[in-house]
């Protein structure tokens, strides 16, 4: 009894780390998703197999939204049940489940679980952990069931009541969680031109997006009125660079687009879409543009915003908002040769700076690296002139995997079971990688090692 008790307390989850635990955490939902949607009963043909099984929870899960088999064809109630509740589950963080469980069930946090949470959310110290995580749920939530109600009434215009609910839940929580998944063959395209439809995904999909730290502090200082410069630091940053990104990307997509993929569309349609797929591509993976005839230029627009990502603490993936905003002072400070990094009249620590620059390069190594690694599987005895512009698509699918973004230029499907299984590593990466490399950066000291100061050529 003894020795099964000190084997217990050897591999008890206690002594795992926090990035260990959320990694763990996500690997295992994953596992029990891809067992039950290979059941019979999830499908409504013969039963997926296990590469597609691990593939579509994988993608559920992190929620990315790149699927192999249509949604809302090919899964039977069940199945899309399970789907959603995956996505619920990884848009929120497994951890946070398990954390809020325990403080019900002891009414207080430990310090194992406070780190677990600090590590999930990566939210600020001085934030009241018990208070956030509540409100992590109350807003999801809330969210969620505005959003599901308002698509109900719309979507009964079209179907059946229950399957107006279902389908609005559904679309509700993909669109919060950031997660692209849709119960339609062709997304969100037969709603381009539908303003409403249009203008709730956008704002569950924008809510979910900016991060749970900035929605908790909005709603915090509401009395106190909204002004942008009493917002911390971050959430400046936050707002301002989504913002941005948001115009810059319906800008250019609206102009690319205008007479490519968008040819015939009515003015609104077109405005509409580009505002839709700019903001969609920011890790949320719905489209109401088919993203295989949009041209090389809007591909490039997409993949960068796809690349970027949403914000931290946030459902979406990606380098995050706030990295790019450290990045831009961090190259304007050195363009202006001014010792410090400056961003909205702060100083931000060198720390800050050197945890931006390690996953920006983090996240470009991974790109490149399961890039190359996709295309040895698919191509490698294949000649440039025979399917050079299929690279492009793998490449496009590479970083809306690592975004957990889920748009596709249309070769999913068609990708062998090793290409298929590499994605689904991307996905999983995208997901909990520049976390845990932001948390193993901010919990090891550093060391202050120097040596003979030496020169190199650089540029």
């Amino acid at each position: 009894m003894r020795y099964i008790r000190n084997l217990y307390n050897k591999f008890s989850f206690s002594n795992l780390s926090p990035q260990s635990l959320v990694t763990l955490s996500f690997i295992s939902v994953i596992l029990i998703g891809t067992f039950l949607l290979s059941r019979p009963f999830a499908s409504t043909g013969p039963a997926l197999n296990f590469v597609d099984s691990l593939f579509t929870s994988t993608s559920a899960t992190c929620v990315t939204g790149l699927i192999v088999v249509d949604t809302g064809s090919c899964f039977s109630m069940a199945g899309q049940i399970i789907i959603l509740i995956l996505i619920q589950a990884g848009g929120l963080g497994i951890m946070s489940f398990s954390t809020l469980l325990l403080f019900f069930f002891h009414g207080r946090f430990g310090i194992g679980s406070r780190e677990v949470i600090q590590e999930t959310l990566a939210f600020f110290d001085t934030i009241d952990i018990g208070s956030l995580l509540k409100s992590v749920f109350i807003f999801t939530f809330a969210f969620e069931a505005i959003g599901a109600v308002l698509l109900t009434i719309r979507f009964l215009f079209d179907m059946p009541f229950d399957k107006a609910l279902f389908t609005a839940a559904f679309h509700s929580v993909s669109a919060f969680c950031n997660a692209g998944f849709s119960t339609f063959p062709d997304s969100l395209t037969a709603y381009r031109s539908d303003i409403f439809v249009n203008s709730i995904i956008m704002f569950l999909i924008i809510s979910g997006g900016i991060g749970f730290i900035v929605i908790y502090e909005l709603y915090k200082n509401r009395k106190k009125g909204l002004s942008f410069h009493k917002l911390s630091l971050h959430s400046r940053a936050v707002l301002l660079f989504s913002g941005l990104l948001i115009i810059i990307g319906t800008v250019f997509l609206f102009i690319f687009e205008y007479n490519v993929s968008m040819k015939g569309y009515s003015l609104l349609a077109k405005i509409l879409s580009s505002m839709f797929q700019s903001v969609s591509a920011r890790t949320a993976g719905f489209n109401t543009i088919d993203i295989s005839t949009v041209s090389m230029s809007s591909l490039l627009v997409i993949a960068n915003l796809m690349f970027i990502g949403a914000s931290p603490a946030s459902c979406g993936g990606g380098i995050k908002t706030a990295t790019l905003a450290v990045i831009f002072a961090f190259i304007r400070s050195k363009i202006n040769d001014t010792k410090n990094v400056n961003l909205f009249y702060s100083t931000l620590p060198f720390k800050v700076i050197s945890k931006a620059i390690v996953l920006v390069v983090f996240a470009i190594l991974t790109v490149i690296l399961f890039s190359f690694l996709i295309t040895i599987a698919e191509f490698h005895n294949t000649p440039f002139s025979d399917n050079g512009t299929q690279f492009i698509q793998i490449f496009f699918e590479v970083v809306s995997a690592f975004g957990t973004v889920g748009l596709s230029a249309g070769i999913t499907a068609a990708l062998s079971p090793a290409s298929r299984i590499l994605l689904t590593i991307v996905m999983l990466i995208g997901r909990v990688g520049p976390l845990t490399l932001a948390v193993v950066i901010a919990t090891h000291d550093e060391n202050d090692i120097q040596y003979a100061e030496d020169n190199i050529l650089v540029g």
